[in-house]
């Protein structure tokens, strides 16, 4: 049996400059009295990611003095702006000597997403060679756990603010579906209006 917590690392996107939300970095939102990267970092370690890399952009050098960020490995993306593609890029580079064997990527944006859906699909890990991604009724979402033997392709595919969803798509029939939409509730936080879904 595979420690899956020991060879899967979590990656955290946490770029965003919230260009809908008046350009609030998105890692700074507050969430629970605290900023939500601290919280996506937790739903990560609670399901089972003993070791975080965090890919910062938007005000990166505000969310390094705010948030508490201890034990993680701290990714810089300059061009965050180019999208979400470039930050999973910089955060694939940012493992690629960790010895980690497979990413779960997670989104900064996504707090309805908790540890149980991402200890779901980091149980789908198998090998370097895994692909999986939580479900919502059907429909792929986030997190998504991607094997090492994937990194280039994806990095080589990853562009504007489609991340891997180019990749996954040329590979669906490789891509276990693990459903979630009974523990997580997969929203984003994009606009104002979205604001309510903060605590």
């Amino acid at each position: 049996m595979t420690e899956n917590k020991d060879e899967v690392a979590g990656l955290l996107l946490a770029a965003g400059g919230g260009r809908r939300l008046g350009g609030r970095p998105k890692a700074l939102l507050p969430h629970r009295g605290r900023p939500l990267v601290e919280h996506a970092v937790g739903v990560l370690r609670a399901g089972g990611c003993t070791r975080v890399h965090v890919v910062l952009g938007a005000g990166a050098d505000a969310v390094r003095d705010q948030a508490s960020l201890a034990g993680c490995v701290l990714v810089d993306n300059p061009r965050w702006e180019e999208g979400m593609g470039s930050s999973l890029r910089a955060g694939l580079d940012s493992l690629a000597d960790s010895g980690a064997r497979a990413a779960l990527v997670s989104l900064v944006d996504q707090p309805g997403i908790g540890r149980e859906a991402v200890a779901r699909v980091l149980a789908a890990y198998a090998s370097p060679l895994t692909l999986a991604a939580a479900a919502y009724e059907g429909e792929r979402g986030h997190p998504v756990l991607v094997g090492a033997g994937h990194w280039a392709g994806i990095a080589a595919t990853a562009t504007g603010d489609r991340g891997a969803r180019a990749y996954l798509k040329a590979h669906e029939d490789t891509v276990a579906l693990v459903e979630c939409g009974d523990v997580a509730r997969a929203y984003d936080i994009d606009t104002e209006a979205d604001l309510v879904h903060l605590e």
